[in-house]
């Protein structure tokens, strides 16, 4: 099990597009994200300085991504 840091909303949805994540819309400080081509599977990443990682634990559940391919991502 991988442990997650505290990261920024910039650097989540960095991470997820390198996933295929696509954003779609925004509201305030909150981005929606959908993967494409699906379009079903999407989550909402709020535009942070940090992310506390139960927050970023839950964004990841609802996008159905595994905490190790985040990680791996974030560079």
């Amino acid at each position: 099990m991988v442990e997650l840091k505290r990261v920024s909303g910039k650097a989540a949805i960095r991470a997820l597009e390198r996933l295929g994540f696509v954003q779609t819309r925004q509201r305030g400080s909150h981005v929606v994200l959908k993967k494409m081509p699906e379009g079903i599977v999407g989550c909402a990443v709020p535009l942070h300085r940090e992310l506390a990682v139960g927050t970023l634990r839950g964004i990841l559940k609802q996008a159905g991504v595994s905490p190790e391919d985040f990680v791996a991502n974030l560079s």
